[in-house]
């Protein structure tokens, strides 16, 4: 008998651990659902009854759904444990988390200045109480009768100022809460109902807001996603562009570094062949003054002697060899004016430089600011894609010998037809290109049945090239089967609704090209990402089926057949 005791004695439990977590109560006939959430049997049932038009049920904690609805079942451990905790009145084990804070509802039996926080008030008493003194209302039977609601606000604030009655009834003419005594007073002959059957009326306008919320929540998160993707866009066309501009300037950079170089060097072999040519006159003429001493020196020397005969004789050869060619116009050099040729033919090749950059860089500049970095433009209906249409008309020159076109080239049929050779003309498959080569945003839509393929090229794709099997264009197949996206030889299969006709969407900047199934709604069926070289020319090839068309200005409605 001591042994079954012992453990009353001993229990140290958070009471708390042990409420509902709708009635904030403790666990009146405990349940635990399948996520392993415990409540009162009474506050789920109560709770999913609320959510039985929606067929769906869930926790009102975790909110994992169920369907269909769980059936309740007792938890007995549980229930023993609530029973041990009621007839031990064991408290909360940590005190100091009861206590009531400046926002709570203090409970009003609690004494002294530190009163604990009230989890349920009752609507009989009219007076809140902690878990400690709710305990008589599960214990005695009278008490058990009473109404108990959570203590969210002061029941002060729910009774009548004038009668001090609780207001359990709603004027619907006043739009207010009153009490029971001003229906016959001052509302008497207005609209009035209960406070519960308000609350039930308001319940379900709840629902309704709550599920334009969880739209609206949905929708910009959906908005987010594609900000998030649009801002990864930017930056992977961004950042190609920062590595050319890296490129293209130290390649501006190395050409300038190679010219000075090969100036320089010029500028050297002009000096050393200069030098050469000065060193062999300086040569000369230090010989030439060499001998011209020496001549001085015997004419000196002969002018001393008082022979007449020598002076006679030797005056006649030395006056003779004695006579030297004066040196060839322009052999001395004029450095100071040659360098600053040169100087000067450099400066100007700076001037230039600086010239060409002053009035390059705005232009860039202005080519920058007109890149279109909007992330909010991405149209979301069709009206907005019907915006970006461009009417398109088919290319006589490329269309194939076994297609046959419209005499206002907006429609194809597969047909041979007997057209002259050209150049342009695709001559392995039954394809045809658009004259219009576009270059920013386009929309536009293509329908028919069969096997078909939509497309889009650049203008010199091989004309024995199939649409998707080279590098120059990107195609999306269509047929019953399904759809099939196609670029490089690269083939990827796309899920999605099948329909009779396909958007076709390009930002030429961003460098995305996007494929859409259209019936009553839009259905992404596959994003393209990469960078466009050359303006893009619609495309489209006919593998089977009788014809096909195209939608090119929604206001127009041009046609393609």
């Amino acid at each position: 008998m001591a042994e079954r005791q012992q453990p009353e004695r001993g229990v140290d439990l958070d009471q708390s651990q042990f409420c509902c977590a709708v009635c904030l109560d403790l666990l009146k006939e405990p349940v635990t659902i399948h996520c392993g959430h415990s409540y009162c049997k009474i506050c789920i049932e109560c709770c999913w009854n609320e959510q039985e038009r929606r067929g769906r049920y869930s926790c009102p904690q975790c909110r994992e759904t169920f369907n269909p609805r769980p059936v309740l079942r007792r938890n007995n451990m549980l229930a023993e444990v609530v029973e041990m905790i009621k007839r031990t009145g064991t408290q909360l084990a940590s005190p100091a988390a009861a206590c009531a804070g400046p926002s709570d509802v203090a409970c009003d039996f609690c004494h002294g200045t530190s009163k604990n926080k009230a989890t349920v008030s009752c609507l009989a008493c009219l007076a809140s109480y902690c878990p400690v003194h709710l305990e008589p209302h599960h214990s005695v039977p009278v008490l058990k009768k009473h109404q108990l609601v959570s203590a969210t606000i002061p029941l002060q604030q729910k009774m009548c100022t004038k009668h001090n009655k609780l207001m359990e009834v709603y004027c619907g003419t006043d739009k207010k809460c009153i009490c029971y005594l001003c229906v016959i007073d001052e509302h008497k002959g207005h609209g009035t109902v209960s406070a519960a059957a308000e609350r039930a009326e308001e319940q379900k306008q709840l629902i309704v807001s709550q599920k334009k919320v969880q739209e609206r929540f949905q929708k910009r998160e959906k908005e987010l996603n594609e900000l998030l993707q649009a801002v990864k866009d930017l930056k992977s066309c961004t950042q190609p562009a920062v590595k050319s501009c890296d490129k293209i300037f130290g390649e501006l950079i190395s050409s300038i570094k190679r010219q000075c170089t090969a100036a320089k060097q010029l500028i050297k072999a002009q000096e050393q062949t200069a030098v050469a040519q000065a060193e062999e006159l300086q040569q000369q003429l230090e010989e030439e003054i060499a001998s011209l001493k020496r001549r001085d020196i015997e004419l000196d020397r002969l002018s001393q002697t008082d022979d007449h005969i020598h002076f006679i004789q030797t005056f006649q050869s030395l006056s003779n060899s004695c006579e030297s060619p004066d040196l060839p116009p322009g052999v001395v050099a004029r450095p100071k004016r040659s360098t600053k040729a040169v100087t000067k033919c450099v400066s100007k090749m700076r001037d230039d430089i600086e010239s060409l950059l002053k009035d390059t860089l705005p232009m860039i500049s202005a080519t920058v600011s007109t890149i279109d970095v909007a992330l909010s433009l991405v149209p979301k209906t069709r009206e907005e894609f019907l915006c970006y249409c461009h009417p398109l008309t088919l290319d006589v020159n490329s269309v194939s010998q076994n297609l046959s076109l419209s005499q206002g080239y907006r429609w194809v049929e597969n047909k041979a037809s007997d057209r002259p050779a050209h150049s342009e003309r695709f001559t392995s498959f039954r394809q045809v290109l658009c004259r219009e080569g576009l270059s920013e945003r386009c929309y536009w839509e293509v329908s028919l049945s069969g096997t078909w393929s939509v497309a889009v090229s650049y203008k010199d794709i091989n004309r024995s090239s199939e649409f998707g099997q080279n590098n120059k264009s990107w195609s999306l197949e269509c047929s019953i089967h399904g759809y099939t996206f196609r670029h490089n030889k690269r083939s990827a299969k796309v899920s999605g609704p099948q329909s009779s006709r396909i958007g076709v969407y390009l930002d030429y900047e961003a460098g995305t090209l996007s494929f859409y199934s259209i019936s009553d709604t839009m259905t992404l069926l596959h994003k393209e990402h990469t960078t466009f070289t050359q303006p893009l020319y619609p495309g489209l090839g006919l593998k089977d089926g009788d014809s096909w068309m195209s939608r090119g200005h929604c206001a127009e409605l041009i046609k393609i057949w």
